[in-house]
């Protein structure tokens, strides 16, 4: 099994800063794109950002030049640093990893759990 352990989240002030974590485990023979997406209440998931195995990232216009998504591939986790946070930013964030696994053979999407992100105006 593979599962998808989120933290980080939490409450801060607009202009503030958070770093939320997605850390896999289990069977993973290789990651490759990891991505964050959120959904704030009433409305569709969004896509946030992505990371992919070659480490080429990208953005949501939306949080381009405050946000930084990156990855540790011996620990198996990837990172959301937040910066200059408005209060349009609150919503749940969620991590998803494709991944290769071992047993059974196959390549899948798995998703966190999600973390609770709320900007104070």
């Amino acid at each position: 099994q593979v599962q998808l352990a989120e933290s980080g989240g939490g409450l801060v002030q607009a202009g503030g800063s958070l770093r939320l974590s997605c850390t896999a485990s289990g069977t993973i023979a290789e990651i490759y794109t990891m991505t964050w997406y959120r959904q704030a209440p009433e409305k569709q998931r969004e896509l946030v950002a992505t990371v992919t195995s070659d480490d080429t990232t990208t953005y949501a216009d939306s949080v381009k030049g405050r946000f930084t998504i990156s990855r540790d591939n011996v620990k198996n986790t990837m990172y959301l640093q937040m910066n200059s946070l408005k209060p349009e930013d609150t919503a749940v964030y969620y991590c998803k990893m494709n991944i290769r696994r071992i047993f059974p053979f196959g390549i899948y999407d798995y998703w966190g759990q999600g973390t609770q992100v709320t900007v104070s105006s």
